[in-house]
């Protein structure tokens, strides 16, 4: 992986890694779908600023709906999934099982998209799973209804990641590709869209909702705006250019990384206690790394027969 790429990868799992911080702070207190919808917004929002800014104007290219198709897989199905787990995991649990996403992209991708599993992948895969299963280890919790469902919850949005990445092959990089900015903005644009009704039916249902979103402390605002500028304005900006540059496969392994940048902002912000078991996990993951992402050894080209032409 190019240098430019390889630290695109390591500031968006800090981001990513941030982001279950946020939600644990955020979502326990407005709940999932107002969490999940004020963060695409601000997403949304920061993205067009952005564009504003650099004085590019949005050209879709013929491609608008396969973004705003995208951004319900990629943002709005997954954000509301990973805002419900928050209200019952840790945030640091959050982070470990978004780190099975590169496991369900080679597992959509062989069955789907006609991609070859290697050696390496398998190998990969497996070390990255034993390093998660080492973190998970570390601060395990009660196995109750509510903790299953929130596991269920993050699943489901790893499949949707998992999903996404080839989505955005197919739909966006085989067509003649977007900048990564614009696809951003309308896979943003998508999310917003599909949960504006279901925002508003929850307002019809409860009147006195909005003024308790709008009470609520200063801290979940500021996670609010953490999350929607940062962990998804700028950090969906580096994942599509990563897309682009190296494929979707690649560009998932992200989620390995994110657990061991969860661990880190709990320990740096909460004060929450590093293990040798986070060590022990990190290292699995880093050799999982690097099996994934090392390049595949050159084939070398048949030597033609004497004679033949």
């Amino acid at each position: 992986m190019p240098l430019p790429s390889f630290l695109r990868l390591i500031l968006l799992a800090a981001l990513w890694g941030g982001s279950f911080l946020f939600l644990r702070v955020a979502a326990p207190v407005l709940g999932a779908l107002p969490t999940t919808f004020v963060r695409v917004l601000l997403g949304a929002a920061g993205l067009a600023l952005l564009l504003v800014a650099l004085r590019l104007r949005p050209r879709f290219g013929g491609k608008l709906a396969a973004t705003l198709a995208l951004g319900v897989v990629n943002s709005g199905i997954p954000f509301l999934m990973f805002a419900l787990a928050a209200r019952s995991l840790p945030a640091g649990y959050s982070a470990i099982l978004n780190a099975t996403t590169p496991l369900m992209g080679v597992l959509i991708g062989a069955l789907a998209f006609g991609e070859r599993i290697t050696a390496a992948r398998v190998g990969g895969m497996v070390l990255g799973m034993a390093g998660v299963a080492v973190l998970a280890q570390a601060g395990p919790v009660a196995l109750t209804p509510e903790v299953l469902g929130g596991m269920a919850a993050c699943l489901v949005a790893t499949a949707c990641y998992g999903l996404a990445g080839f989505l955005t092959r197919r739909w966006i990089t085989e067509r003649g590709g977007l900048d990564s900015r614009i696809v951003a903005l309308g896979s943003q644009l998508g999310a917003v869209l599909v949960l504006v009704p279901v925002v508003a039916w929850e307002l019809l249902r409860q009147p006195q909702a909005a003024a308790t979103w709008l009470a609520a402390p200063a801290q979940v605002w500021g996670a609010l705006l953490a999350l929607g500028l940062l962990c998804t304005a700028l950090a969906y900006v580096l994942y599509f250019r990563l897309i682009a540059d190296v494929g979707p496969l690649k560009a998932l392994t992200v989620t390995f990384l994110i657990p061991l940048f969860g661990v880190a902002w709990g320990w740096l912000l909460l004060g929450e206690p590093a293990t040798l078991a986070h060590a022990a996990g990190g290292s699995l993951i880093g050799a999982a790394l690097w099996l994934v992402l090392r390049p595949a050894p050159a084939v070398a080209a048949p030597v033609a027969p004497q004679g033949a032409r």
